[in-house]
């Protein structure tokens, strides 16, 4: 009687978290199906972020730079982003403002490495992918409301997915046949199909529905990131912030340290499938510089900070520098959004992470149609 009581409690407590948050985790599952193969899409939609492979050298960072200022003159310009001998550069302008959300901007402008040629001026705010993002992390709302309500939703969906567990545990071997295929014999009623496509498919999601919530919820909220980066072993800071580059009176400044940035991190990482380099923003930023090394992936990037005076290398104590200074609780934390993705397991990995947010976002549904159909019985006459 008591294992009955407590499984009772448990259903009452899977069924009113899924009915608040069903419908959230819905559309977050399936704008993730979306999101899934956003950059092999563009890749093939978005001509202009390719180019013809030449033998002539690329333009220096300062010449990128000159021609992108020229195009938006009143904005801030983040990086050049250099992505291959085949591939566009990329000036990227951003600027964040807390309190004037009209001041918030993120246009790349797609440059000819050769002949700094303006391709495409792009808004990074606007589009298709832009508006199922803003669906998958916000559901539309203004930011703040937004990353709440879905962060909530998906912490709600962590513990729905441990209660099914519970739930789904069969009482005994012959209950345990039923739990893990379809055993449909002709004839079987449509609820019973239903209620087997909820528990069946909801085991078989789970694990990876788990890793799913983690990840997402590393970015949904500040305590959970840090909770999870000090339980696996983390020490370091997960605020990204530049070293500070401080002007000696006595010392003569380096000429064009930008440019000699970019020219240090080419030597040092001839095979990177990515260079950028970040000009200071202010009179006391650092130079920054990343080289990704790995095609698709993010977490396989070093990143380097250089006094823009003195060129002279800056150490940071957070999670975002030297590869080879990472630990595996640091290297975890900057998996994050490769693992959530799929694309830490390339192509295969985002078709199966694109098949599972499928079947993640059937379960808000069958779980709806069989409460319905319990609370709607049909009752003799």
């Amino acid at each position: 009687m008591k294992k009955d009581g407590f499984k009772k409690t448990i259903r009452n407590i899977h069924l009113w978290l899924g009915l608040s948050s069903g419908i959230i985790v819905f559309i977050i599952a399936i704008t993730g199906c979306f999101y899934a193969f956003q950059e092999e899409i563009q890749n093939i939609t978005e001509e202009y972020r390719f180019v013809e492979k030449q033998s002539d050298s690329f333009l220096l960072p300062t010449e990128l730079e000159k021609i992108a200022r020229h195009e938006l003159p009143n904005k801030v310009l983040h990086a050049i982003k250099y992505n291959g001998s085949s591939k566009s550069a990329e000036a990227i302008f951003f600027s964040h403002d807390d309190t004037v959300a009209s001041n918030d901007y993120y246009n790349i402008i797609y440059l000819n490495p050769y002949s700094g040629e303006v391709l495409e001026v792009a808004d990074m705010y606007s589009g298709f992918f832009r508006w199922i993002l803003d669906g998958h992390f916000y559901l539309w709302l203004p930011h703040e409301i937004g990353q709440t309500v879905c962060a909530s939703a998906t912490l709600i969906f962590l513990f729905m997915l441990i209660t099914g567990l519970i739930l789904w545990f069969p009482k005994n071997k012959k209950a345990a046949k039923q739990r893990f295929w379809f055993r449909w014999k002709e004839g079987l009623k449509w609820k019973r199909k239903n209620y087997d496509l909820h528990n069946i498919t909801g085991f078989y999601v789970m694990s990876i529905g788990l890793i799913f919530a983690i990840t997402g919820l590393v970015w949904g909220f500040p305590w959970f990131a840090y909770g999870y980066y000090t339980l696996i072993g983390g020490e370091k800071s997960l605020v990204y912030e530049d070293p500070i580059s401080k002007k000696e009176i006595a010392i003569t400044s380096v000429e064009k340290p930008l440019d000699k940035v970019w020219m240090l991190m080419q030597t040092e990482y001839p095979t990177a499938k990515s260079i950028e380099v970040h000009p200071p923003e202010t009179d006391s930023s650092s130079i920054a510089a990343n080289a990704n090394l790995a095609e698709g992936t993010y977490w396989k990037t070093d990143y380097r900070y250089f006094d823009q005076y003195t060129l002279k290398e800056k150490e940071v104590n957070h999670i975002y520098g030297k590869l080879q200074d990472a630990n595996t609780s640091d290297k975890l934390m900057r998996m994050n959004y490769d693992i959530h993705t799929g694309a830490i397991l390339g192509l295969p990995g985002k078709i199966f992470a694109f098949l599972v947010s499928l079947l993640i976002a059937s379960l808000p549904i069958t779980g709806f149609l069989i409460w319905y159909g319990r609370r709607n019985k049909k009752t003799p006459n």
